[in-house]
């Protein structure tokens, strides 16, 4: 940990360690969205144009990250989001990002595509963990995978229903990659030249396991190729809100619905009966002309009232990222590429680090704000794209300026 901590003093030098350690094709596959990464570069651009407007003389001696969530406390309003190349970013790396989040109090959530089994990954990585379920064309095989995971004992599962086609991820087409991911023969020159991946992840994979990473938590029937290209990995692309009725009905626990935009959608899917949503666009990685997660943010907490937890992922890299989804309303953030890079930067270390970095980018950034706990930060905290300051209620002596974003320019402050 030392090591790495002191190589890494945010999320982006660890991104640049990964960079260097991962080969080229793993480290495109992970960093990128699909076709021309349009919505990838918006939700960075969104929220670095959503400011933080702190406060002075408050006392800050002792802030209180923590949230409740799902009846149960958390450390920090984060939790490590579902991300399908953790396998062959670092060798079992389910389990260490695992670890990462039981060590910070925050859940880690598992998807189906990993290699790890799912019963081993919740008995050595412990902490709260949650379980999340693509759906395939093959819909009983799926629903197989989703019993075997109430059965195992995870606390919530997570359905996501916003890729239900093909991705469309030109780098991944150009360094021919294809899923399930396989290594080409065309693929070894790159481990050649990252010796420390390929003896750590893909070798220590062959002598300890006999094979490379197989999607082993998806239930593949009796005589189907478990092969690239195969039919069976052709996502259910006729799923209805029927579906998610049946889900409840199969799933005992917290059920959480992942790949809300519109607000029309997280009242269809409470009335579904789901404990609660998660607003995100997949990281750009399915509709490139897609909105920010942010952007759409503060209408489906006004629509949900309160009645479920709303939470958010897509582009957070910085502690500031996660105040501002609080500030709009969210009740916490998952987060993917930034555990993945700690992850493939230092393995189980570098994903205990990332999320320390983030942790403690929050609590700084709290004592920046002015405020002690969570629950005080709000919409008078922020400056959003077209009001330069939002500062205050009605009841206040003076009102913030209008910014025109067209013509940039300023419209002057006046006391009142």
């Amino acid at each position: 940990m030392a090591h790495i901590s002191q190589q890494a003093v945010d999320i982006y030098d660890l991104r640049s360690l990964a960079k260097k350690r991962l080969p080229k094709a793993m480290f495109d596959s992970l960093d990128h969205g699909s076709e021309d990464d349009v919505a990838y570069r918006h939700n960075r651009d969104v929220l670095d144009r959503i400011k933080l407007v702190h406060r002075v003389l408050n006392d800050v001696s002792d802030r209180d990250p923590s949230i409740n969530l799902f009846g149960k406390r958390r450390a920090l309003p984060l939790i490590i989001g579902p991300t399908g190349v953790t396998s062959w970013v670092s060798y079992r790396g389910e389990v260490a990002l695992a670890k990462a989040a039981a060590a910070a109090n925050i859940p880690f959530v598992l998807t189906s595509t990993t290699a790890t089994p799912m019963e081993t990954v919740l008995k050595e990585g412990g902490g709260s963990q949650w379980y999340q379920a693509i759906i395939w064309r093959d819909i009983e095989a799926t629903l197989n995978g989703i019993k075997r995971a109430r059965d195992a004992g995870f606390e919530t599962l997570i359905l996501t229903v916003d890729s239900t086609v093909p991705y469309n991820r030109p780098y991944d087409q150009r360094n021919r990659l294809k899923f399930p991911l396989r290594l080409r023969p065309s693929h070894f020159l790159e481990p050649v030249r990252h010796p420390r991946w390929t003896f750590s992840t893909p070798v220590r994979y062959l002598l300890s396991e006999r094979q490379l990473p197989q999607m082993v938590n998806i239930e593949v029937p009796k005589g189907v190729s478990r092969a690239a290209g195969s039919p069976f990995w052709a996502k259910a692309d006729s799923l209805t809100w029927d579906f998610l009725r049946r889900i409840r009905d199969l799933w005992p626990r917290t059920l959480v619905l992942k790949g809300i935009l519109h607000p029309d959608d997280a009242l269809r899917a409470i009335e579904c009966g789901v404990d609660g949503i998660v607003v995100t666009n997949h990281g750009g990685g399915t509709n490139d002309a897609a909105p920010s997660p942010l952007e759409m943010l503060p209408g489906v907490v006004a629509a949900v009232r309160g009645r479920v937890p709303v939470l958010v992922d897509s582009g957070f890299r910085r502690g500031s990222d996660v105040l501002k989804a609080v500030a709009l309303g969210a009740d916490a953030v998952l987060v993917g590429r930034a555990t993945l890079y700690g992850l493939g930067a230092g393995g189980e270390a570098g994903a205990h680090h990332a999320v320390s970095l983030l942790g403690n980018e929050i609590r700084r950034m709290m004592g920046v704000l002015g405020v002690s706990d969570l629950s005080s930060i709000g919409r008078d905290h922020l400056m959003l794209p077209g009001d330069l300051a939002h500062l205050a209620r009605d009841a206040t002596p003076w009102k913030g300026p209008n910014l025109n974003l067209a013509s940039a320019e300023l419209e002057p402050v006046t006391a009142q």
